[in-house]
C-alpha cells in the first residue's frame, strides 16, 4: 500500500515591526502571529534597528512607522524599498494627510494603514503587499485619486521653484517634511531645537504656509521628496 504524502506547507509571509511604541509592537506582534500565514520575524523600535533587522533578515514585508527616533521613519522606509529590494514596505502612521500618503509611496511604500484602522485593515495590507499589490487605507483612497486629478488639472502653486529659500532652509524643510521632529533635526544640523523652530516659523511665512502638513505638502509638490532628493 502506497503512503500519501502530505502536501508541503505554504511558506509564511516573514513580516518585520518597526515602531518606538513597545506596548504597539507587542499587540502588532499578537495580531501577526495569530494568522496561519504570518509570522513576525523580526522587530525594532527605531529607524535604525529597522534597517539593521531589515539587512539581517530580509522580511517579505516591514510594518514602519513614519515617526520613530535616530533614523526616521521616511528615511529607513526608502532605504529598505530601495530599488532591487525584495522586502516591500507598509507604513503604519497616525498622519492622515495626503500629503504624507504621497511622500510615504514616493520614498517606496507599497501600503499605508492608519493606526485608528489597524485591526482591520493590517492584515489586508500585509497580504496585499506580498502578492505584489498596492493597499491604501480605504479613507485616504478617494483623497489621493481627488488629489492627483487636481494635481494634473491645475499646476499653478505646486511648481513654484523653492529658489526663495537658503540651502539651510531647504534642508530643514526637507527633514520636516520626512517626519523628523525638532529635536531631531537639531541633532543633525548642529543647531539647538530652538532654532529649528525658528528656520520652521520662516519657512511658514516665507511659503505664505500655515502647519507642518502645509510644509510637507509643499515639498512633495516641488520634487523635495523624489527619491532623488531623498539622498541629499
Amino acid at each position: 500500500m502506497r503512503g500519501t504524502d502530505a502536501p508541503a506547507a505554504k511558506p509564511k509571509i516573514r513580516v518585520l515591526i518597526a515602531d518606538d511604541h513597545a506596548i504597539l509592537r507587542s499587540g502588532l506582534k499578537l495580531l501577526v502571529d495569530s494568522q496561519e500565514d504570518m509570522q513576525v520575524v523580526a522587530e525594532a523600535a527605531d529607524g535604525k534597528q529597522a534597517l539593521d533587522k531589515a539587512r539581517e533578515t530580509t522580511p517579505d514585508v516591514a510594518l514602519i512607522d513614519l515617526s520613530m527616533p535616530r533614523t526616521g521613519g521616511m528615511e529607513a522606509l526608502q532605504k529598505i524599498a530601495g530599488p532591487g529590494a525584495k522586502t516591500r514596505v507598509v507604513v503604519l502612521t497616525m498622519y492622515d494627510d495626503p500629503a504624507y500618503l504621497r511622500s510615504a509611496l514616493a520614498a517606496g511604500a507599497t501600503g499605508y494603514v492608519l493606526k485608528r484602522s489597524v485591526d482591520g485593515d493590517l492584515l489586508s495590507a500585509i497580504r496585499a503587499v506580498h502578492r505584489g499589490g498596492i493597499f491604501i487605507d480605504p479613507s485616504l483612497a478617494k483623497i489621493l485619486v481627488q488629489d492627483v486629478i487636481t494635481t494634473q488639472q491645475g499646476k499653478t502653486g505646486q511648481d513654484k521653484p523653492p529658489r526663495l529659500l537658503s540651502d539651510r532652509e531647504l534642508q530643514v524643510l526637507r527633514l520636516v517634511a520626512r517626519g523628523f521632529s525638532s529635536k531631531q533635526i537639531a541633532g543633525q544640523i548642529f543647531v539647538s531645537a530652538k532654532t529649528v523652530e525658528t528656520y520652521r516659523a520662516r519657512l511658514l511665512e516665507k511659503l505664505g504656509l500655515r502647519t507642518r502638513s502645509d510644509l510637507v505638502r509643499y515639498a512633495v509638490h516641488t520634487g523635495l521628496l523624489n527619491p532623488e532628493a531623498l539622498d541629499k
